[in-house]
């Protein structure tokens, strides 16, 4: 099931947008509302080698019998990689991934670094009725000893570990004003099993409250 072919008419609908009321999807060209479950989506984000991988693997049973937990790297292979658009292939792919699994009436929790910057202007976005970002973080000198301890065909050489300390630290500062408001949890001194207990409470207590991520437009 695609979700951005419209099942009356038949045509293709690369820019979605919500049916009336915020329900479903409609067509924008023959105009009719098709069912379609706009759940959220929650991001566990952060630079990389704050945990995010790791957490997933745990957070995958806690929370399998109400989400979906996926790891974004899977899909960045091939074609998926071009950098055009901010990476705009593999973004949309995977917002339509999550929108396909979501149908099931499980929410999905994606891991994989990720700002609003590079999801919210996607036409895809309108798939969901709100996106929420928690980032992991940690100290500049310990996220540099966690990238430098990975294997080396993952090619953590330098200048790429500086380039994510720039990253991290623009993250740190910016966090609070992006739209939505991304979330900081400090991973730097806490056991991997606090840390994704610590997660999996953000979604529990996010999905619950259904906030405060910024609804479609």
């Amino acid at each position: 099931m695609n979700p951005l072919i419209c099942p009356d008419c038949g045509e293709f609908d690369d820019a979605p947008e919500p049916g009336a009321g915020g329900q479903g999807l409609r067509c924008r060209f023959c105009g009719r509302d098709r069912p379609f479950l706009r759940s959220p989506l929650f991001c566990v984000a952060g630079p990389s080698g704050t945990g995010k991988s790791t957490v997933g693997r745990l957070l995958v049973e806690a929370l399998s019998d109400r989400f979906v937990v996926l790891e974004q790297d899977v899909l960045w292979v091939g074609a998926l990689r071009d950098p055009a658009g901010e990476h705009r292939m593999f973004r949309s792919t995977w917002l339509r991934t999550a929108a396909m699994i979501q149908q099931s009436g499980r929410p999905v929790v994606l891991c994989g670094t990720v700002v609003p910057p590079e999801l919210e202007p996607l036409p895809e976005r309108a798939l969901f009725s709100r996106i929420h970002y928690l980032a992991l973080t940690c100290e500049a000198e310990v996220l540099a000893a966690r990238l430098r301890a990975r294997p080396a065909w993952r090619g953590w050489d330098e200048p790429r570990i500086a380039e994510m300390l720039d990253y991290a630290a623009w993250l740190a500062e910016e966090a609070p004003a992006l739209d939505p408001p991304v979330e900081l949890l400090d991973t730097t001194g806490a056991p991997v099993e606090q840390t994704a207990q610590a997660v999996r409470a953000w979604v529990e207590r996010t999905a619950a409250a259904g906030a405060p991520g910024r609804a479609a437009r």
